[in-house]
């Protein structure tokens, strides 16, 4: 049994087949993640409910009547409720917290046979995009570590999720996106995944951020697995890849700042690609994006993130007030956002100060948003396009420490993946290289059309084939 070649497909139709058992594949992909503890990819891992839950599936199967993921190992971010384990969302204050029924998410891929291992690390209650994590970890070091280099981060804050599907531990796995969070993971880890359209999966059972920007999104090996997870959880029938042919793209140059040498050089290679197999790629312009952007984001995620968390902490019977989880945060980076800004309701204002968080909430809902709405609705309109493409991230993996989790690193990471998040935007992130002197991952979105998200994973199957799937870790 190769893990490191495994899809979540693949591994679907050998158990299916009887050629694995899912106690054979799930005993590897626990053994694999305890030898990889010095990740800190899991804050839980569940040998024994696995093992059982795979042995039931393994007496219970019958040729020709498999479940979508029947039998398969996956994983979840620890902040999305699962019945008997813990949901700590990263932080010390929920760390007895154990829910007694699944978040909806995660009962549809329960339900479609999927063997639970574990949950995973993530930036402390989803505030950054490193994954570095003072409260929880397994190794020597704290922070999840990137798995291509340990390092290295990981990105965040599905951190855990992205580590672990790029360490080949499993091929599947479940994270949330409120500004970058599945796909900024998945490019520095070299997996695929999907922000979906906002609203397209249900929300209940996760902890929060913001209503108005979080979703759950499936991070996997391949894209084919992102969309097989995605039919799990948003129904609709297989996805064939697209006709390369037929596929319009459109490229914003401000999307193209700031990039290191790799990601310059694997970004431009992937295009050269994409136009040579007759992808029509033109050039476009959005010039009040980032205006917009900055209008929309910091007003609603600070401003949503009190009261979301207090209706959550309430709903979900943990038994902790927002005062007390916001006492034993152990992250310095989201400390200070929580005292400074989210539990007085406050904003970042001119010259080290801050605002009442109100104003710019309101100002943002009324007309900054719906702007940034009506700029992607008319960019893709008038341009016809099917998608609008970009690297992911600006930058491979950085180093893994306190710094890490800096706020000039995370407005650096999230640069390009925020404002596709603002909109409610479908956006899917796809592994196209190891950089050239790095050997880290680098990766390339493609934000589609709201609702359109069948359509952008048909045409990531088909780019994923051209670009084929990155050579595992090797140290």
């Amino acid at each position: 049994m190769d893990l490191d070649q495994l899809t979540a497909t693949q591994a679907t139709a050998d158990l299916c087949a009887g050629k694995i058992t899912s106690k054979a594949l799930t005993a590897a992909a626990l053994a694999r993640a305890k030898a990889k503890s010095d990740l800190n990819a899991f804050i839980t891992l569940d040998e024994a409910g696995a093992m059982k839950a795979a042995e039931a599936f393994d007496a219970g199967r019958k040729k020709g009547s498999c479940k979508p993921l029947g039998g398969v190992p996956i994983v979840i971010k620890d902040n999305i409720q699962v019945a008997g384990l813990p949901a700590t969302a990263g932080t010390p204050a929920l760390k007895n917290f154990v829910p007694k029924k699944d978040a909806p998410v995660a009962a549809k891929l329960r339900a479609a046979g999927a063997i639970i291992i574990g949950k995973t690390n993530m930036h402390e209650l989803a505030f950054g995009i490193s994954g570095f994590n003072a409260g929880f970890k397994t190794g020597a070091e704290h922070g999840v570590r990137n798995a291509y280099d340990a390092t290295k981060i990981a990105g965040g804050s599905s951190s855990g999720t992205g580590a672990a599907v790029g360490a080949r531990i499993v091929t599947a796995g479940l994270g949330t996106d409120t500004g970058g969070s599945v796909r900024v993971p998945c490019a520095l880890n070299g997996c695929a995944a999907l922000r979906p359209t906002a609203g397209r999966y249900p929300q209940a059972g996760i902890a929060p951020i913001s209503h108005t920007r979080d979703t759950a999104g499936p991070m996997a090996s391949t894209m084919a697995d992102v969309a097989a997870l995605d039919r799990i959880i948003a129904g609709g029938g297989t996805i064939a890849p697209a006709d390369l042919k037929k596929v319009r793209i459109g490229i914003d140059k401000s999307m193209l700042a700031n990039l290191d040498g790799d990601t310059d050089a694997a970004f431009k290679a992937a295009l050269d690609k994409l136009k040579a197999s007759g992808v029509t790629v033109i050039d476009i312009e959005m010039p009040e994006l980032a205006e917009l952007n900055g209008k929309v984001g910091f007003p609603l995620a600070l401003y949503e993130a009190y009261d979301d968390m207090v209706a959550y902490l309430k709903n979900s019977g943990s038994g902790v007030s927002i005062e007390n989880l916001a006492k034993e945060i152990a992250s310095p980076d989201v400390k200070g956002t929580y005292d400074g800004l989210v539990i007085p309701r406050k904003l970042p204002g001119p010259n080290n100060t801050v605002v009442d968080a109100k104003p710019a909430y309101d100002a943002a809902m009324k007309t900054a948003r719906p702007a940034l709405l009506a700029l992607y609705r008319d960019t893709f309109a008038k341009n016809k396009l099917d998608a609008i493409a970009f690297p992911t991230v600006p930058k491979v993996a950085i180093a893994s420490n306190p710094d890490s989790s800096s706020l000039a690193n995370f407005l650096l990471f999230i640069q390009n993946t925020d404002p596709g998040s603002n909109a409610g935007v479908p956006g899917i992130q796809l592994p196209i290289a190891l950089g050239a002197s790095s050997k880290l991952p680098v990766g390339l979105e493609l934000d589609g059309p709201a609702g359109s998200d069948r359509k952008l994973l048909a045409v990531g199957m088909a780019m994923e084939k051209l670009f084929g799937r990155l050579p595992p870790p090797t140290r």
